[in-house]
């Protein structure tokens, strides 16, 4: 299913779930204007195309002694397969990470980091930086989000 198959309906029910996952299933027909069986289809059809890829609930990390966000950048001279793939085991068992792309221009690598303090930034900090290869480590911490929203834009 490609962006040209969804149709303004597709879009309503996307971001009906987007806003809140557990939303009924007669509320969000009652909202796009089907019928609950006719929407299901349309739910179950996204589904199974990939589009809508899985449902979770978003903590609020601040109410788990969460308050540091950080955007930790990360540049290598290793950019093998063996290596990303160590470097990818070792980042992705870390719990405070939350995000982890890999990007282009100035770093390598981008991670969006959760954690209580500083203190224990410096332990994330001190594991990544312990890695064969790694040229530099920098982070950028969030004073506070402007506009905060787990949303993809559905019209455009």
């Amino acid at each position: 299913m490609t962006r040209n198959i969804i149709d303004l309906t597709d879009r309503k029910i996307l971001a009906a779930l987007q806003r809140d996952s557990t939303v009924s299933l007669d509320q969000i027909s009652e909202a796009v204007g089907l019928t609950s069986t006719g929407c299901w289809r349309r739910i179950k059809r996204l589904e199974e195309a990939g589009i809508i890829d899985r449902r979770v609930t978003i903590l609020n990390p601040a109410r788990l002694g969460l308050s540091l966000l950080g955007y930790v950048m990360i540049k290598t001279r290793d950019h093998s397969e063996a290596w990303l793939e160590q470097f990818a085991g070792i980042v992705l068992e870390l719990p405070a990470v939350v995000e982890f792309h890999r990007t282009t221009g100035g770093v390598d690598y981008l991670l969006k980091i959760v954690a209580r303090d500083l203190p224990a930034y410096n332990q994330i900090y001190r594991r990544i930086s312990q890695l064969p290869d790694i040229v530099e480590v920098s982070a950028a911490f969030s004073m506070e989000a402007i506009k905060a929203t787990t949303e993809i834009p559905l019209d455009g």
